[in-house]
């Protein structure tokens, strides 16, 4: 086992530890705080990100973290990293308090502003995805289960496309039908990327504002499974290259070797 797979292996038990104890607070009744962006904040939140944070240091005391709860870090101690801890505690915060399942636990692992390994948690599925450069893109679909390999597909005749649950907006709309025939499926939180990975669906168009937590461990995935995520100018998303952590406009999609931005830009 190299050593990247031993670390892929201990982040993926954290993230499984991480999931229990937000299902804890997910069965009882929890307070909702508003956060200075307007985002919602919960107790699983603080409870993921204490849980991941201590168990990486543990595991990594060489390599800084990043998650999305302690993201003061100054960019002039940032800009030095060549390899970080970049963590989303519990992606999908607005799909939690809804009650309809739809959040995950991200964790990625990033080196020279690129995402080497990546874990996607469910936690009410217990489906757990992660890609790891150089072996792949797997799904563990509970507790103990054996990894099998996933895969995006060839694009299909009607495009499936995964959007979002929260987020959505007129342009976006008018820039995926351009694609003619096509089937849109809500989805909430980093699931959309999943489903990219694993076939079920051939895009994931995201306009406006995303965090670099928010696509850092699925672009991971996605990539190790033969797919891509890349900004609207088709450069491959990056990490930590600058002050701000929000990431430009992208696509994500599963068949590289169609051209769907300029699909997507045709007039």
């Amino acid at each position: 086992m190299s050593a990247l797979e031993r670390i892929a292996h201990e982040s993926r038990v954290l993230a499984r530890r991480a999931g229990a104890a937000i299902l804890e607070v997910y069965a009882d009744s929890f307070a909702v705080e508003t956060k200075s962006d307007d985002s919602p904040l919960t107790a699983a939140d603080m409870a993921s990100h204490r849980i991941i944070v201590a168990g990486l240091r543990a595991l990594t005391p060489d390599i800084p973290v990043l998650s999305e709860e302690s993201k003061s870090i100054d960019w002039n101690v940032r800009r030095t990293w060549e390899r970080y801890w970049l963590v989303d505690p519990l992606d999908g915060t607005r799909e939690f308090v809804k009650r309809n399942g739809e959040f995950t636990v991200n964790i990625a692992l990033i080196e020279d502003h690129a995402p080497v390994l990546g874990v996607v948690l469910l936690p009410v599925s217990g489906e757990l995805y992660y890609g790891v450069a150089g072996e792949g893109a797997f799904l563990e679909s509970g507790p103990g289960a054996l990894p099998r390999p996933v895969a995006t597909r060839a694009a299909a005749a009607i495009p499936v496309v995964a959007g979002s649950r929260s987020h959505g907006n007129e342009r976006q709309a008018a820039m995926l039908a351009r694609l003619g025939s096509h089937r849109l499926v809500s989805v909430g939180s980093s699931i959309k990327f999943c489903m990219v990975a694993r076939g079920d669906a051939d895009l994931y168009l995201r306009l406006g504002p995303t965090s670099e937590w928010d696509t850092a461990a699925a672009q991971a995935v996605v990539e190790q499974a033969g797919g891509a995520v890349v900004g609207l100018q088709g450069e491959p998303l990056r990490y930590n290259t600058k002050d701000s952590l929000l990431n430009p406009e992208f696509l994500t999609l599963g068949d590289p070797s169609v051209d769907w931005l300029s699909r997507l830009h045709a007039s």
